[in-house]
């Protein structure tokens, strides 16, 4: 080597002349970017347009990617401020930072921040950071519990003890396509789907106030039941048979407002409710002096079940010659 080529400027020579890990190039890829010199104490970094001041301690101090690019094995570039240029998002970038200045730094609740970190310090190649990152990941699917349990009804005496064991109103859907002998119309198929996905759209919705069942093994095709302490309440089907071209088939209709209505209207049986003294003096009951007890009507009232059939049968094939449609509700 000769002697102009000695001292300093050699070495600086020989840097440059080392092979560029990670692709990166030389200043003049681009117009007013320069190669940063790896001798400055304090390092400005722009980060996807998020803006970082730190030392070459701090970004040397681990064996990382970053520890490469500013110790002189690679080549850096700076715009025309004098900001290290990384084509990288900046969301997570001062997360990174912060473990390199203390070892260790608090990571983000959310599984998804979770992840995207780990993607930032697998793309840095901050081993410490990545292992926390992972451990992190591994104990929240490990302690991951459903947001709600849906109990499948599999006999009438399990259902007799779910029923008597909550103290919450109950909301059962049946559904049991196999239990058919006749064919489905067209539009069957797809409103049995709209109600098991209502289904699940209340039993996330009320989960903590109301107990939602399924049931596979019932008579019916598609019904709802609604039941508040202890007893049905309401029930609301939604099959019909319909006679049309000479053959029976089987129509699954999706009262949506009707079944939200009584998914509503259950919500009164949450807790258990003492008879209201200024209703029953207004409707003439015992507190008010209207009757000593309660009449057999009064009994056969309270237990009555609110049944809603959508359009239960539709006969207008097998009827004699000259008789007019029947709707039977």
């Amino acid at each position: 080597m000769s002697a102009e080529a000695s001292g300093p400027a050699a070495a600086e020579a020989l840097s440059l002349e080392a092979p560029k890990p990670w692709g990166f190039e030389p200043g003049t890829a681009a117009d007013g970017l320069k190669p940063q010199t790896p001798n400055s104490k304090y390092v400005k970094l722009n980060v996807g347009g998020s803006l970082h001041y730190t030392t070459l301690r701090t970004l040397t101090g681990q064996d990382t990617m970053l520890k490469t690019m500013f110790s002189g094995r690679a080549e850096v570039l700076t715009d025309a401020g004098g900001w290290v240029l990384i084509d990288r998002s900046g969301r997570h970038f001062g997360t990174i930072l912060n473990y390199l200045r203390d070892g260790s730094v608090p990571l983000p609740e959310s599984t998804r921040e979770l992840g995207e970190l780990l993607s930032e310090a697998r793309y840095y190649l901050v081993q410490g950071l990545i292992e926390d990152c992972q451990l992190a990941l591994q104990q929240k699917r490990e302690n991951l519990s459903p947001l709600c349990l849906i109990p499948m009804v599999t006999s009438p005496q399990e259902e007799q003890q779910l029923l008597a064991s909550t103290s919450k109103p109950v909301v059962k859907l049946l559904h049991n396509r196999s239990n058919n002998k006749y064919s489905y119309t067209s539009t069957s198929d797809d409103n049995l789907l709209k109600n098991i996905e209502l289904f699940d759209k209340l039993a996330l919705r009320f989960h903590g106030r109301l107990l939602f069942l399924k049931d596979v093994l019932g008579d019916e095709i598609c019904c709802w039941s609604f039941y508040g302490q202890g007893r049905k309440i309401a029930e609301v089907c939604c099959t019909s048979i319909v006679y049309a071209t000479e053959k029976k088939q089987t129509k699954v209709e999706f009262p949506e407002a009707r079944i939200f209505e009584e998914t509503l209207n259950i919500l009164i049986y949450e807790t258990p409710r003492g008879p209201d003294p200024a209703l029953l003096e207004a409707t003439g009951g015992v507190a008010g002096g209207g009757g000593v007890g309660r009449g057999e009507d009064e009994e056969n009232r309270e237990h009555r079940v609110r049944r809603i059939h959508v359009r239960r049968h539709i006969t207008h094939d097998e009827r004699p010659h000259g008789q007019q449609i029947v709707f039977k509700d």
